[in-house]
């Protein structure tokens, strides 16, 4: 009797556990998120694109914790986005010579793609463009979470 309540305390202490951990994951980048760009910051900035695009939550590689949805406006200076985007912990943009949608094509792709910057918000976004990056010599901008290696959301921009 002993013997199986410890057995029981256990593996209700470990499934408690990992479920703390779990959660620990996803919340921690919404509660440390920076505050996000207001709607007008983001229309105004985005009435200087050359390109746009739209994040759907319907791509292959997206799924009910990886997606992202909205418009998304890119100029030789800033990219934007108007909408929002699952929390996760390390984001980064990326800039791509052609249209990916998974994980895989990401990964098969990703030597022609360019590092633009890193996503801290979840709900609007503003990134820089480094000046050394030509948006026209490419057509797709991509969110990866960069500690998974997780595809989150693509949209084709030209």
């Amino acid at each position: 009797m002993i013997f199986q309540k410890t057995i029981t305390l256990l593996i209700t202490h470990l499934l408690a556990g990992t479920l703390g951990i779990a959660l620990g994951i996803y919340l921690l980048p919404i509660l440390t998120a920076p505050t996000a760009p207001t709607p007008s910051e983001v229309s105004h900035l985005s009435t200087q694109a050359q390109y746009s695009g739209e994040f759907r939550k319907d791509l292959a590689g997206s799924d009910f914790l990886h997606w992202g949805e909205g418009k998304v406006s890119i100029s030789p200076t800033k990219i934007t986005l108007m909408g929002k985007l699952a929390p996760d912990p390390d984001y980064k943009l990326y800039l791509s010579p052609r249209f990916v949608e998974t994980e895989t094509e990401f990964n098969q792709e990703n030597t022609n793609m360019v590092l633009v910057g890193n996503v801290k918000t979840f709900n609007n976004f503003v990134v820089n463009v480094p000046q050394n990056i030509d948006i026209a010599k490419y057509d797709t901008v991509i969110v990866w979470c960069e500690s998974f290696g997780q595809f989150i959301t693509s949209a084709k921009y030209q």
